[in-house]
């Protein structure tokens, strides 16, 4: 049993800020991986429901693991068994939270990518910290929430504290995509799908079929098909794959990595943000 010392944060309130969200999530994710899962996710659930009924939980209860089992259906909506940050926000009170006004400025993958491509002015591949305040400042603008320049500064540096691990003061696109909505994380579907730069080169390669140097909407499109079917291509078949896919959802994908490219022409730089683990030097 956790200490006075120990007690998990927040979880009282009818409210959290962003930070408080953030020693909520950081409380839980004892290892750092990104999810709720396991033991974490049932001492959640348990410190949950002491913080709601104002009492003691008893997890050997059947009626506390039927309760557990009615909460993961409603709140794990991609089905994983585990809590994501973007679930995280729909089970707490985040009404003035930062996550909220997040996902009413992009609430799809399409409008997300649109955003990425403005903000990341230098085309490096990242949110660097001054353009992360610029993408804030909009964001907050056009959610029609009121804030000072203390309230952006608490909103930016808990995002970094979020996702910027190696403390660079920069973010990448996947992790920026963690606070989308689970089912408009279309990232999450090529997180088997990460190249190295050698497997990207000839990957790409291979689909720019008229050697221009950008692969066009129409080449994408085939990549795509074949991350599907990846059996189809010998090329790409020891290293790429799409689970849980269906070729209906390609066309949404096509369109959402199209918002990276350069009026229709998607250049190496934008095409390796989603499928390699760093941007290549």
């Amino acid at each position: 049993m956790a200490n006075k010392a120990q007690q998990p944060p927040h979880l009282h309130l009818a409210e959290v800020t962003a930070s408080q969200f953030l020693d909520i999530w950081k409380h839980f994710d004892t290892d750092g991986n990104g999810y709720i899962e396991g033991k974490e996710l049932e001492n959640f659930f348990r410190e949950l429901e002491m913080a709601r009924r104002g009492a003691g939980v008893d997890p050997t209860n059947p009626t506390f693991r039927e309760n557990m089992k009615e909460f993961m259906q409603k709140f794990d909506k991609n089905k994983d068994g585990r809590i994501e940050m973007s679930e995280l926000a729909q089970i707490l009170p985040t009404e003035e939270n930062f996550l909220l006004c997040f996902r009413q400025f992009v609430s799809s993958s399409t409008e997300f990518m649109a955003a990425w491509r403005r903000y990341d002015t230098d085309r490096s591949g990242y949110i660097e910290a001054n353009e992360l305040k610029g993408f804030l400042s909009d964001l907050l603008q056009k959610a029609n929430r009121h804030y000072d320049d203390q309230k952006l500064l608490e909103y930016t540096q808990t995002i970094l504290r979020m996702f910027d691990l190696n403390g660079d003061g920069k973010l990448g696109l996947s992790e920026m995509a963690r606070l989308l909505p689970v089912q408009e994380n279309f990232l999450l579907k090529f997180q088997g799908v990460k190249l190295t730069s050698e497997q990207f080169n000839e990957i790409f390669t291979f689909y720019d079929k008229d050697g221009n140097g950008y692969i066009d909407e129409h080449e994408l499109e085939a990549l795509l098909r074949d991350l599907y079917q990846k059996h189809k291509k010998p090329v790409i078949r020891p290293c790429l794959s799409i689970k849980e896919v269906d070729l209906k959802n390609l066309t949404g994908y096509k369109e959402s990595i199209m918002r990276l490219s350069d009026g229709g022409k998607l250049y190496r730089t934008e095409l390796e943000i989603v499928l390699c683990r760093d941007p290549i030097l």
